[in-house]
């Protein structure tokens, strides 16, 4: 038969028997429920959503602020006073150096150019530089054993996120909000906060839900006024007529939802609209600060310039684990403790922007019965080396990074206050008494929130993954106050 002749029903059937066969019986199975489910869609689909979970054990936390300080605070000039460095500054050291900037490098020792002072009744003993952290010290744990053994800022923050040095996997926020939900179901369960000068170094990474369904990643409250846009409705959809619509949208969405079982980007989506709906109340009166007091205020800075816009940050972060969200994280812009030259500036200019408003937080926690249950952290991705990036001038010597020894402090949510932990060597160099890495980090974290880090698992390309993916890490139960 030529290509133009028309086809007679008897030919055309002879011809697709076959396919109308097929098609008849996939009809009659799935009549009966009997077709079978293709292998990239279970059976029976998990479920993923943010309502409150209960934890294995009696958790001592329920919600944590993170602030993360990119590009590698100096340790040993705010946390970690070094007198053997002090004595010996100027001299060659003798230990082996791994440097970032090799063309840059010097083996002159340099001790810090500021005093430490025993501070509070645990005589923790602290910078000149950080006076109101000096205020908390009796409430805070300093770590001075943290380690990545890892130089470079991005694979030491993916270490210190993800709990590896690899990008793509999901958030420590994310694995918390997968782990327990959240007990506010109008507000986002992991905030992000971020600087007006812009994203940190890796920008969105920092906050991602990996391999996760989206409903677990950061969601993101913008830096200046208005922090989340179109809050308010048209003036002529208020009121019934908005409810009714969104009633609406919402059958539909569910009856979508219910044909297309199994598609996370979907739930996320729906889930977010739905969100989206009812923070148009809740979300305006968190992010309003209008109405706290001016001891307040000015307990954050911010009613002084250097101050105000971390310390606004820093006071909006505790009025939205006040209400019940489980996770907030704050970012710096770029990478400012990345003081590679004029160190005594820079430094300086850093704890200017962040110290008041970090202590105010710890105190306004406190003063509010929130510390018990809420996790504080301050802390980078690497510290900084012992000996001077030579650029000349003395004014205008800086320290290259060091991922082999820094510092990172904790509070509340079961924390023992007025303590430090673990030692790097004489000169800061190495984590070398009770050296603790992200992993252990991480696994101390989840079991202060009730859960064991080798059991909150994922199923990702057929393996159950985990935040610590390490069987090396253990639950720091020193730092803790009930082990």
């Amino acid at each position: 038969m030529k290509s133009f002749e028309l086809l007679t029903r008897r030919r055309f059937l002879t011809r697709n028997a076959m396919g109308i066969g097929s098609v008849a019986l996939a009809w009659l199975l799935r009549q009966e429920n009997l077709l079978a489910t293709p292998p990239s869609i279970p059976r029976n689909p998990p479920v993923f959503d943010l309502k409150p979970k209960s934890a294995l054990a009696q958790p001592q936390a329920r919600a944590m602020i993170s602030l993360f300080m990119h590009g590698g605070p100096s340790h040993i000039d705010l946390f970690d006073p070094k007198p053997e460095l002090t004595k010996r500054s100027g001299e060659e050291y003798q230990g082996e150096i791994k440097y970032s900037f090799i063309d840059r490098a010097s083996k002159k020792l340099f001790g810090s150019p500021w005093k430490f002072q025993r501070r509070g009744q645990s005589g923790v003993e602290v910078s000149e530089l950080l006076p109101h952290f000096a205020e908390i010290v009796d409430d805070v744990c300093v770590i001075r054993s943290m380690h990545t053994d890892i130089n470079g800022h991005e694979p030491s923050i993916w270490y210190m996120q993800t709990g590896k040095s690899q990008p793509g996997r999901p958030v420590l926020g994310s694995w918390l909000t997968y782990g327990l939900g959240t007990e506010s179901q109008d507000l986002p369960a992991y905030v992000v906060l971020t600087d007006p000068g812009g994203h940190p170094v890796d920008g969105v990474r920092n906050w991602s839900n990996g391999w996760m369904p989206p409903l677990y990643q950061g969601t993101v409250v913008r830096s200046t006024e208005p922090r989340i846009l179109n809050l308010e409705p048209p003036a002529h959809l208020r009121g019934t007529l908005q409810e009714q619509n969104l009633a609406f949208l919402a059958q539909l969405n569910r009856d979508h939802l219910a044909r297309h079982p199994g598609e996370a980007d979907l739930e996320a989506r729906i889930a977010s609209y739905e969100l989206a709906a009812r923070m148009q109340t809740a979300a305006k009166e968190a992010l309003d600060i209008s109405g706290e007091s001016e001891a307040t205020k000015k307990l954050y800075g911010l009613d002084e310039p250097v101050t105000r816009e971390y310390g606004t940050r820093c006071l909006i972060a505790r009025r939205l684990v006040e209400r019940g969200v489980r996770f907030v994280q704050l970012f710096v812009a770029g990478q400012i403790w990345d003081n590679h030259q004029s160190i005594q500036k820079t430094l300086t200019d850093c704890c200017r922007k962040t110290d008041k408003p970090s202590a105010a937080l710890v105190k306004d926690l406190k003063a509010r019965g929130l510390l018990e249950t809420t996790i504080v952290h301050w802390g980078g991705e690497i510290g900084r080396l012992p000996v001077t990036e030579n650029h000349g001038a003395a004014e205008k010597a800086g320290r290259d990074h060091n991922g082999q020894g820094f510092s990172a402090w904790l509070a509340g949510g079961g924390i023992k206050g007025g303590t430090t932990y673990g030692a790097t060597d004489d000169f800061g160099h190495r984590a070398v008494v009770n050296p603790v890495s992200p992993n252990d980090y991480h696994a101390t974290l989840l079991h202060l929130f009730g859960m064991d880090h080798a059991k909150l698992a994922y199923l990702y390309n057929g393996v159950q993954q985990t935040l610590t993916d390490a069987k090396s890490c253990r639950v720091v139960r020193e730092i803790l106050r009930h082990g």
